[in-house]
């Protein structure tokens, strides 16, 4: 038999520089169509994004239409066909400026990108209309909110505070980091993008130099297609810190925006609220009041601008799951009308159908992530899509084509086209990276009767001579599910080094119905647990399968329950844990969301906190943790890493080294994004489990420092 080709996936060096693709814009006329490809910079240490148009027809390649060192997000096109994005390259007209991330258009006509709105404290996203109308969210100082002129004050207010050297924050409210970022002092605002009103002072050209430059300059005054001044008019005067992570939608006209905004309560609390924008006036009001025990969240506005599709449901509590109800929002009266009552998948809309009688969805299900319909007559719910994908970003266009972007795990992020039953999958700036395997589905019944599936990659050559070592990955959320491509976790860099990767969906995974979900809710450590253990149980049973040679792993709720399966079972060999969860009672309330873990972890912290079972862990670890992640704050690690060492059941050895380690990245947040910090994670993970799992000495990376692989 002939030796395959190596893949991008037996080279880590290849696969962190293989192209990516994610996100997607069409424009009104659904004529053009855009997308971000992310490729590695020339140093090989970060990702530039650029935008690329492809040809919603499928007959033309894609073209890259933009350039630049820093690179572009945000692509929309506006109802003239202008397309707008944000990046933080320099002005071409200015000297020696400070580039940040600023507000820039590429004419319907063609040429080159024109910088259209820059601030201090940079543009965040950007927003159009279908028929007009173009805003941005961007970040403003509290002082600013009520001044006559917000960007001159909050301009002022940054210059102050940069040139004193202040960073302090003084928070009134829970929320005061996410992710990886300090939040404040400033918040984020919607503001509409304006021509400059007549007389506003412009880098006026003397009409003498204007004439002269008129046929090589057309970014002048004077020349055939020079573009007015912009400003930007704020909208959301008073709301505030309440936007932060609200989401925000415009009506196809532009007359008016639906938002959400988060409303703070008393004991840390926190309740939800949809806000109307009516921009003519600059006015925004609460369309939907906040509720006790319902969240809500706006969506896609419909043609006539009458209708919202809305997510609404009950908020989670220590024994009940939130839910999550699709509702009819009236723009006029607020009132909300439920809908598609009878679809028990969290749905997510995407946007209407041009007749207005049906919208798009996107919902998890069974391992896959289709793309649905909802008939607003009668609230029926129809699958469109049949293939083993998850969909993301999706659009329609006007003549009731989708476009949309979609993964699975045999394939990463492309676009394609969606014409009734068929599905085409258009010329995309990259192609299929080659597999090292093969993925099968595999599922198998739990205590309690329920069908548990999840997918299993194995690679080429795998039989019952020549069995895989199993690699259990446990999904984080905790309530998501495998079905769609990840380069942060990709299964095929492990399947390239001989494993077997099992990605399963236990108790809480989406795309199983509510009740799923309720099964696992305020109880990690009994159906999530049992479930994971019957799966591994049931493809340890397959021949092409080396049962004696088992490893596990998982990050954020994966390395919760990586850090539950430790403390209560040997059967693994060797155990990652990622970003991870491990004293329920430190967690809740340094996380950047302790208002919504307090909610779940009444019902957690006592008896399902793996801290506890410290003492029965005997299976070697590895520990990896970012300072920057404030989701899982670094505490977690720090904690998990020193227990592991001080109390755990594995003695060190005679010279008082422990078979534990801690990867550590202090400039990494919940994901490792760096490029050659990924290619550490790699190498670190397969030596790991290469030593206890082949008993190879790990081949560590040289830019860790090290002498050897044994030097602690």
């Amino acid at each position: 038999m002939s030796r395959r080709p190596e893949t991008p996936f037996h080279d880590l060096q290849h696969f962190i520089a293989y192209p990516r693709v994610n996100g997607l814009a069409l424009s009104p006329d659904g004529r053009r169509l855009a997308t971000i490809v992310s490729t590695l910079d020339a140093k090989e240490t970060r990702y530039a994004n650029a935008i690329w148009e492809l040809d919603p027809t499928g007959e033309a390649p894609a073209r890259r239409v933009t350039r630049s060192a820093k690179g572009e997000s945000g692509a929309a096109y506006d109802s003239e066909g202008n397309l707008w994005f944000i990046s933080a390259r320099p002005d071409p007209d200015a000297d020696g400026d400070d580039p940040v991330a600023a507000l820039w258009m590429i004419p319907a006509a063609g040429g080159e990108a024109r910088l259209v709105v820059s601030r201090p404290g940079g543009i965040q996203s950007v927003h159009t209309g279908r028929d007009g109308g173009v805003f941005v969210v961007a970040p403003l100082l509290p002082v600013a909110e009520a001044s006559d002129d917000p960007e001159k004050t909050d301009a002022d207010a940054r210059k102050q505070r940069k040139e004193k050297k202040v960073a302090a924050i003084l928070h009134t409210d829970a929320a005061v980091r996410y992710w990886d970022a300090d939040l404040g002092p400033d918040a984020p605002h919607v503001f509409a993008v304006e021509d400059a009103p007549a007389g506003q002072p412009t880098d006026e050209v003397p009409e003498d130099e204007a004439d002269a430059e008129a046929t090589t300059d057309p970014t002048l005054p004077g020349t055939v297609d020079a573009a007015p001044p912009r400003r930007l008019r704020l909208l959301t005067k008073g709301l505030g810190a309440t936007l932060r992570g609200s989401g925000l939608h415009v009506a196809p006209d532009g007359s008016f925006l639906l938002v959400g905004r988060t409303v703070p309560v008393g004991l840390g609390d926190r309740r939800t609220a949809l806000v109307k924008v009516d921009v003519a006036a600059g006015t925004a009001s609460d369309l939907v009041a906040p509720v006790t025990g319902t969240d809500y969240a706006p969506g896609p506005i419909s043609p006539d601008g009458r209708r919202a599709l809305v997510i609404f449901g009950r908020t989670g509590t220590a024994t009940l799951a939130p839910t999550s109800e699709l509702g009819l929002l009236d723009t006029d009266s607020g009132i909300i009308t439920p809908t598609g009552d009878d679809f028990d998948q969290m749905a997510r809309p995407l946007a209407w159908f041009p007749n207005g009688a049906g919208v798009l969805l996107q919902a998890d299900q069974d391992g896959r992530g289709p793309l649905f319909r909802l008939d607003v007559a009668n609230g029926a719910v129809t699958q469109l899509t049949h293939d083993d994908a998850a969909w993301s970003d999706a659009a329609v266009a006007p003549d009731g084509t989708v476009y949309g972007v979609r993964s699975s795990y045999e394939y990463p992020g492309e676009v394609a086209r969606v014409d009734g039953d068929t599905v085409t999958r258009l010329p995309n700036p990259v192609e299929r990276p080659e597999l090292p395997g093969t993925l099968v589905e595999v599922e198998t019944e739990a205590g309690d009767g329920v069908r548990i599936r999840g997918w299993l990659a194995l690679p080429h050559g795998t039989s019952a001579e020549q069995a895989a070592p199993l690699l259990l990955w446990i999904h984080g959320g905790p309530v998501s599910s495998w079905n769609a491509w990840s380069w942060r976790w990709s299964p095929w860099a492990m399947v390239a080094q001989g494993y077997a990767v099992l990605l399963p969906d236990p108790a809480l995974s989406t795309g199983y119905g509510q009740d799923f979900i309720q099964r696992g809710w305020g109880t990690w450590g009994d159906a999530p647990y049992t479930d994971l253990m019957a799966i591994t149980d049931a493809v340890e049973e397959r021949d092409d399968i080396d049962s004696r040679r088992t490893v596990a792993m998982g990050g954020s709720f994966g390395g919760y329950m990586a850090n539950w399966i430790a403390g209560h079972t040997d059967r693994f060999a060797a155990i990652v844990t990622h970003a991870s969860l491990w004293a329920l009672d430190q967690f809740g309330p340094t996380t950047d969301a302790p208002y919504y873990w307090a909610r779940e972890m009444g019902g957690l912290v006592e008896g399902h906190s793996p801290h506890e079972h410290v003492g029965e862990i005997t299976t070697p670890m590895l520990v990896i943790h970012g300072d920057k992640d404030y989701r899982v704050p670094i505490g977690e690690g720090l904690r998990l890493w020193w227990e592991l060492l001080s109390k755990s059941g594995l003695p060190a050895d005679e010279n008082g080294q422990s078979p534990h380690r801690f990867l550590y990245f202090p400039d990494e947040n919940h994901w490792i994004l760096q490029p050659q910090h990924a290619l550490v994670w790699y190498e670190v993970v397969l030596g790991f489990l290469g030593e206890h799992v082949h008993g190879r000495t790990p081949s560590l990376p040289a830019t860790l420092g090290l002498r050897d692989a044994t030097t602690p």
